[in-house]
């Protein structure tokens, strides 16, 4: 069977601006596995999803319990793979075409000296009013910036240089496993003489789904997200979807400072190092663009 890593986005699991309650994951993880269960015997298939507001929320948290230092980033994002594969793993076990769902806790080994830890790029936690920036400074000591009209905590989010788990991730897609890992980009660590160590960040879970499928060579890459296409010039008159596409066609919007640009160098990466198709588009669209009829679809072979 066709391989697809599936890179879910955060609105699979909470929408932008709804709490995030148990029950509100929930209901967006409910409708989420009953897309991908539909998958399940007709391909092999890897869940990495995002975590950014969960495990910003847990560093709030931290932050609010003074008896304790607050716990390190790697941590949290281990705390959210186990949480997230849980209840992802709960809603496809309803369905009678899953056999098997296994989450598994990845460590995704991270370069120390990757320029992010100097320009934190990566979003987390929830969105505030911009003229509260200098008093949640002064509360937390967090670096803030921009996200549309509001602003959002930002943290180091390197490159993922080696998955440390992958011989395991093999093994288990051997068994006919729908397997969900590199949760939140997986836990990142560095390579130290004893072993390997935690490290403050938070890895993006695109990367770090590009990474995964290119190594496992997989049929597919599927980024989901709240949006049909990848467009250019957006919100103006000029806004323009892509469909059909090379990787040269979207080079120019794959820029690290912003929501889609990880995505769409994800998408490039994946496709020219080999040479099978990616694709950017809505969740709810999920069989559809694999069907090629909707979504921007990234491939070498593209007219």
């Amino acid at each position: 069977m066709e391989l697809i890593v599936i890179a879910l986005g955060g609105n699979a699991i909470c929408k932008r601006n709804e709490a995030l309650t148990v029950e509100n994951q929930y209901n967006n993880i409910d409708a989420t596995a009953k897309l991908i269960a539909n998958l399940a015997g007709k391909y092999q298939v890897i869940i990495v999803h995002g975590n950014g507001p969960q495990v910003g929320l847990l560093a709030l948290q931290n932050a609010a319990y003074k008896e304790l230092a607050p716990y390190p980033l790697d941590i949290l994002v281990a705390q959210t793979q186990g949480m997230l594969g849980y209840m992802i793993s709960q809603n496809l076990q309803k369905f009678k075409q899953v056999k098997k769902v296994i989450t598994l806790l990845t460590k995704v080994e991270v370069d120390k000296n990757d320029p992010s830890f100097n320009n934190p790029t990566k979003f987390i936690g929830p969105v505030y009013a911009p003229e509260d920036e200098a008093k949640l400074v002064k509360q937390y000591g967090w670096t803030f910036k921009p996200d549309g009209k509001y602003i959002r905590r930002v943290v180091p989010s390197p490159k993922p240089q080696t998955i440390v788990e992958l011989d395991v991730i093999k093994t288990l897609l051997a068994d006919d496993t729908i397997l969900i890992c590199n949760g939140g980009g997986g836990v990142p660590v560095i390579k130290e003489q004893t072993g390997y160590q935690g490290i403050e960040a938070v890895i993006d879970k695109d990367h770090s789904a590009a990474k995964l499928a290119t190594e496992l060579g997989a049929d597919h890459l599927m980024i989901l997200t709240d949006t049909d296409f990848v467009y250019a010039n957006w919100g103006t008159p000029q806004q323009k979807a892509y469909h059909k596409v090379k990787p040269d066609d979207l080079r120019s919007l794959a820029k690290e400072d912003g929501s889609i640009g990880p995505k769409v160098q994800s998408a490039i990466d994946f496709v020219e190092q080999t040479n099978n198709t990616a694709y950017i588009g809505s969740l709810n669209d999920l069989e559809k663009l694999l069907a090629g009829t909707t979504g921007t679809i990234i491939s070498a072979k593209a007219k």
